[in-house]
């Protein structure tokens, strides 16, 4: 007999039906969807734990979409959010009007990010961020008297959102092929080869790398160059040693803003409170989303230094670009809260700590599964990958679908994972909420080891 839902008292058939009908679901193959309908329809979430219709629970091993740092049910972040929206449930930041929400929200980010990243602006989500960054590097260029510096420098493999001038710096296949156009003046680059961007020529990816394209188009024409600190959607791809460095490096060489994308890395996720705290390095821009609300409120933010602001209110013109969300007072309301819980519970430190125990078990897996390999993590931002023989190098078939097969495994065990085949590499995500304790660690690398049992004798 179907569990009938509690608000609206349909069943998971009933609503199953409704969604196939009447919801396109993002990043979802449409023709699977429209015949089979959702593959889960959650109810409630408590912590780390979700449940689904059916009162199935598992533990959420990726924070949803990375996002929901502070976990499930908390009651701080709804009081927050129902206070503001009682208090002022909106107000514009356009025509130079503002609220308090967004006005303290921005004092206490710009107190957090490294160097001189003290100003914001306010989007709804991380492609906004990113877009806007695009068009705000361009703009700087346009006030500084080179509007010719239009180019966009991206990685392969890299992340950016999907709007459309994010999907144009995307690097993942698939998503630059869904469109039939992309947006202008976007350049591709070879991810993580450090030795190019040092300057080796040797290098066989020089040509393909940043510094490549830089001489080719010429660095007159570039405006910015972005990367993620830690690539997620691409595979959670690790860069080497002295790469950030590197490139801000190179940047400054040829007087390109470098822009962060840490809609992932941010607020926490890396044991730090921003990825490239783990490096060093300051941006130009530092781009964020997800974990600045904890998936509570639709909030991203640009966080820009002194000399990109300096150069703003050098000139005259209107700033043709903002959003009817920007700055939105319930959701810089949340923001203000989670990084207070942020900060009160000491919830980056446990991502540090817990991300090592984390890494640890995921090693644990490498030596006791004949099929794990490439275990790597940072913080509560960690990736392993499946082959067929890792001693030869030897991948899964794509046939087999392994990294698919695997998390379904995972999910009917109990724990919802991520996993990535993109080039064949079979890489399975993990991003748990920052909130996790040891415990729950152990139980997600003990589901882990079950799920690798059956998948063994599986294939």
């Amino acid at each position: 007999m179907s569990q009938v839902y509690k608000q609206h008292n349909l069943t998971h058939e009933q609503l199953s039906e409704i969604d196939r009908k009447h919801y396109l679901h993002p990043t979802t193959p449409p023709k699977a969807h429209h015949l089979s309908g959702p593959s889960t329809i959650f109810s409630e979430g408590r912590g780390i734990y979700l449940k689904d219709l059916e009162g199935k629970e598992r533990i959420d091993g990726v924070s949803m979409l990375w996002n929901v740092n502070l976990g499930y049910g908390n009651e701080e972040l709804a009081e927050a959010a129902k206070q503001q929206m009682l208090q002022l449930s909106y107000s514009s930041s356009f025509s130079g009007q503002s609220n308090e929400p967004a006005i303290l929200l921005s004092q206490k980010v710009a107190s957090l990010a490294p160097g001189d990243l003290n100003v914001c602006f306010f989007t709804s989500g991380g492609s906004e961020s990113n877009d806007t960054a695009f068009k705000l590097a361009r703009f700087y260029w346009k006030v500084k008297g080179q509007p010719h510096r239009t180019k966009i420098i991206s990685l392969e493999q890299s992340f950016h959102g999907v709007t459309l001038g994010a999907t144009s710096a995307t690097g993942i296949e698939g998503f630059q092929k869904f469109t039939t156009s992309n947006a202008p003046n976007f350049l591709t680059a070879a991810a993580h080869a450090l030795s190019a961007e040092l300057g080796d020529k040797n290098d066989p990816n020089y040509a393909r790398s940043i510094r490549g394209l830089i001489e080719s188009e010429g660095a007159d024409t570039i405006a910015a160059v972005i990367l993620e600190p830690i690539q997620g959607a691409g595979g959670v791809r690790f860069p080497p040693d002295g790469y950030l460095q590197a490139v801000r490096k190179l940047c400054d060489e040829h007087g390109i803003l470098l822009i962060a994308d840490e809609v992932i890395c941010g607020f926490g996720r890396t044991g730090k409170m921003f990825g490239v705290d783990n490096w060093d390095i300051v941006p130009d821009f530092l781009c964020v989303a997800k974990g600045i609300s904890s998936g509570y409120a639709h909030l991203g933010a640009v966080i820009m230094r002194e000399h990109v602001r300096e150069a703003f209110i050098q000139s005259d013109e209107m700033m043709f670009h903002g959003f009817t969300y920007s700055g939105h007072p319930m959701a810089c309301a949340v923001g203000l809260k989670t990084i207070e819980i942020l900060e009160r519970d000491n919830i980056v430190e446990n991502s540090r700590q817990r991300g090592e125990e984390l890494l640890k078990g995921l090693k644990y897996l490498e030596s006791n599964h004949k099929h794990v390999t490439n275990v790597r993590g940072l913080g509560l931002l960690a990736g392993i990958e499946l082959l067929k023989d890792p001693e030869s190098g030897i991948s899964f078939d794509p046939s087999e679908r392994a990294a698919g097969l695997y998390t379904d495994l995972c999910m009917e065990l109990g724990l919802q994972l991520r996993y990535f085949d993109w080039k064949g590499s079979n890489t399975i995500a993990l991003a748990p909420p920052l909130i996790i304790t040891s415990n729950q660690i152990e139980e997600i690398i003990n589901r882990m080891s079950n799920a690798l049992k059956l998948f063994e004798k599986q294939v």
